[in-house]
């Protein structure tokens, strides 16, 4: 499958890695043209992040494997977009 965007939740301790080390980590992987790291939640002793990488045939395997690699955990998948296309989400009105 040509994965062309994912948005991960991920958690980290407040002390490593530090999102620089997390962004060094994703920056490498195959397919990944652009990413963004996002603190979404802060406690005691974790930080919840949101992580959203676009790119063209992104390698998942690959980045859950170097997002683990430096100490962090993801947690699942928020949204993934594939295909030949990117189609952005369109909210439903209600």
């Amino acid at each position: 499958m040509n994965i062309k965007r994912l948005v991960l939740d991920v958690d980290k301790t407040t002390g490593r890695p530090t999102l620089v080390e997390l962004a060094q980590a994703i920056e490498p992987i195959k397919g990944i043209e652009g990413f963004n790291i996002a603190v979404t939640e802060i406690d005691a002793e974790t930080v919840g992040t949101e992580i959203t990488v676009e790119g063209d045939d992104i390698d998942y395997k690959q980045l859950v494997d170097q997002i683990e690699s430096v100490g962090a955990v993801v947690h699942g998948i928020d949204e993934i977009a594939g295909g030949s296309k990117l189609i952005e989400n369109v909210q439903r009105k209600r």
